[in-house]
């Protein structure tokens, strides 16, 4: 079945009857994921997350049908955005832009999260020296609620590994520096670094790319790119250390507990892992001077 035979037949079929038809959910699945209402992937899968991205259409666009039927296919087919971008010239436009560009999945409703990093940059988004070992980055979540993009959060933070990492490696390769991009691979745990002071925090569960830095100069420039689901690149606080030095390895690593915490507590109040606390949140990591290149500041 497909969406045009819902809308031919005016029938409302189940959801549960939906859940058995993988092609059709899959169908149903791409539209939500083009809206930004459902994370791929895309699997013909109809579970929690898609029932609930699809409840989430119908609430948006005032559709009252119990399950799937003629008005939430005819929705899904021809509606070019459940919830419009209103996109300016502000630093959380400019991110959102700047994300769409690069094809990366931007979350779009209300209390579903956009983990953003940025490196290099200050809390308006202007680009600084970048200096190693230093606390020059931002972590960021943004929140599209009714299509204006905002800034929920803003926090100090480091993208990169600190001098004393860099120059003691937990890899003999080098220690790890994260490859910019997007990356679906964190979810709520424990970090316990070298013992000391766990805490909450996103752990790695999925797979990223990182640089490791072998020669210990600090920079990406020339180094082995390695991919993997297991370097321990998990989102935690920086102990409210003046330099970066050990508190980072590799990790994104917010600088103050408090701002961790205040992170940690926005983050789970995401839809999507009040449904399931093994949610897989998606973070994006981008370069400061790139995102002012591309969508400079007025």
């Amino acid at each position: 079945m497909q969406l045009r035979d819902i809308i031919a037949n005016t029938n409302t079929i189940s959801l549960e009857t939906l859940a058995q038809d993988t092609a059709l959910a899959k169908e149903v699945q791409i539209n939500l994921f083009r809206f930004g209402l459902l994370d791929p992937p895309v699997d013909g899968k109809f579970g929690f997350f898609s029932t609930q991205a699809l409840k989430y259409l119908q609430s948006v666009l005032k559709i009252q049908e119990s399950g799937l039927g003629p008005q939430t296919s005819k929705a899904l087919l021809e509606v070019k955005e459940a919830i419009p971008l209103k996109l300016s010239n502000d630093l959380a436009s400019r991110i959102i832009k700047y994300m769409r560009d690069k094809h990366y999945f931007v979350a779009v409703g209300e209390k579903r999260y956009n983990i953003v990093y940025l490196e290099g940059a200050s809390a308006d988004g202007q680009p600084n020296r970048d200096t190693f070992n230093e606390w020059n980055d931002r972590r960021m979540v943004i929140e599209i609620a009714t299509g204006t993009p905002k800034i929920v959060g803003n926090w100090l933070a480091t993208t990169e590994p600190g001098n004393w990492s860099t120059q003691h490696p937990p890899n003999a390769n080098g220690v790890a520096r994260i490859a910019f991009g997007q990356y679906q691979a964190w979810q709520v745990g424990t970090h316990y670094g070298s013992g000391r002071d766990p805490h909450e925090a996103l752990v790695q569960c999925g797979t990223v790319k990182v640089y490791r830095d072998r020669n210990k100069d600090g920079i990406r420039n020339g180094d082995a790119i390695d991919i993997g689901a297991n370097f321990f690149i998990n989102q935690h606080w920086g102990f409210d250390m003046s330099k970066v030095e050990g508190a980072s390895a590799g990790c994104l690593v917010g600088q103050s507990r408090q701002g961790h915490r205040e992170f940690m507590a926005l983050i789970k109040q995401d839809v999507r892992y009040q449904l399931n606390n093994k949610y897989v949140f998606f973070t994006t990591v981008i370069a400061g001077d790139k995102l002012a290149q591309a969508f400079p500041a007025s």
